[in-house]
């Protein structure tokens, strides 16, 4: 199973962007989606997660009431949608999923890069 995340872009501050993530291969039936973003020299920090089986979703407080995550099951694909976003946002988005709980996120995609200008 592959993680291909997609969706990246140029927005202007204030601008709206979603991000899709969609699962190839074999049957895919993860324990938890979720989002992470790395901006330039920083760290890579949690941004949201879903559980796949329903369920509300959770946000890093940086985020929370502007993002939105939600899962499409028969598709495969999770989505992330940004608004009112922010310069602070710029960042490599990346997508994880949970397969096997105990090693937490353990799939992961490549990344897509968000720039948010001022």
């Amino acid at each position: 199973v592959q993680l291909q995340a997609s969706g990246g872009g140029l927005v202007q501050a204030g601008g709206s962007l979603r991000l899709s993530c969609a699962a190839s291969g074999r049957t895919f039936s993860p324990y938890i989606m979720g989002w992470f973003r790395q901006a330039p020299g920083k760290e890579r920090e949690f941004v949201g997660g879903i559980t796949w089986s329903g369920g509300k979703p959770s946000y890093s407080d940086s985020v929370k009431g502007r993002f939105i995550i939600s899962g499409d099951n028969a598709k495969n694909t999770v989505y992330l949608q940004m608004n009112s976003l922010k310069p602070e946002d710029t960042a490599v988005y990346y997508c994880a999923a949970v397969v096997r709980p105990a090693r937490g996120y353990d799939l992961w995609g490549q990344g897509t890069l968000v720039t948010v200008s001022s």
